[in-house]
């Protein structure tokens, strides 16, 4: 078994988590939320949130690549289809605005159980897994069937402690911080989404040409 592609999937998972980590979006505003309503603790709880429900999403969508591997045009589609939801998702991160560090009402108690609604209901984490994360697990179960298992794990890891990372830094500062800093950050993730974009346009391609040029 090639150790390069294991390497290679967990330095992909732990880009893609950050990135996704970093991004605005529900869940983190719940722990942004949770944080500066109930301190660090109650922050990073909500951010723990990926390991209930992201947790069956890579069991599925592991099975869902294993089947895939088999089936190049569907296979070059899906690819197509992430490499389009990676571009946008890349732009968008040039325009969005940092999430709000408005201290919410709500009590303190239940934060793991409000992120994990939180994410449950957020329907970009099913686009993730079905278009993303499932084509790269795919070309890779081929080569190696640990590969998907160390991206999924170094995803789920590099998103949570990115997470509880900013959890901690709205719980130093009160809300406090820089949004020029966080602008920056997020235009850095997405020029990485632009990177994964023609990674995987590239990949279907290279399908393309591997099974019907």
């Amino acid at each position: 078994m090639s150790i390069e592609i294991i390497i290679t999937l967990s330095i992909a998972g732990i880009t893609l988590g950050f990135v996704e980590g970093v991004k605005p979006g529900p869940l983190l505003t719940m722990v942004i939320r949770e944080t500066l309503s109930g301190g660090l603790k109650a922050g990073a709880k909500a951010a723990s949130a990926p390991i209930f429900t992201d947790g069956p999403m890579i069991f599925i969508s592991m099975i869902f690549a294993g089947w895939v591997s088999n089936f190049p045009l569907i296979l070059i589609i899906i690819s197509i289809l992430g490499a389009i939801y990676l571009a946008w998702m890349g732009i968008e991160c040039f325009g969005i605005s940092p999430p709000s560090s408005e201290l919410s009402d709500h009590k303190i108690t239940g934060s793991l159980k409000r992120g994990i609604l939180t994410n449950l209901l957020n329907p970009n984490v099913y686009i993730f897994w079905f278009l993303i994360g499932g084509p790269i697990m795919a070309t890779a179960f081929e080569q190696n069937p640990l590969a998907p298992i160390f991206y999924a794990i170094s995803f789920l890891i590099s998103i949570i402690l990115i997470k509880i990372g900013i959890a901690y830094l709205f719980d130093k500062t009160r809300g406090q911080l820089s949004v020029k800093s966080y602008k920056f950050t997020l235009g850095i993730c997405g020029l990485a989404m632009i990177g994964f974009s023609i990674g995987f346009s590239y990949q279907a391609f290279n399908i393309y040409s591997t099974h019907f040029l």
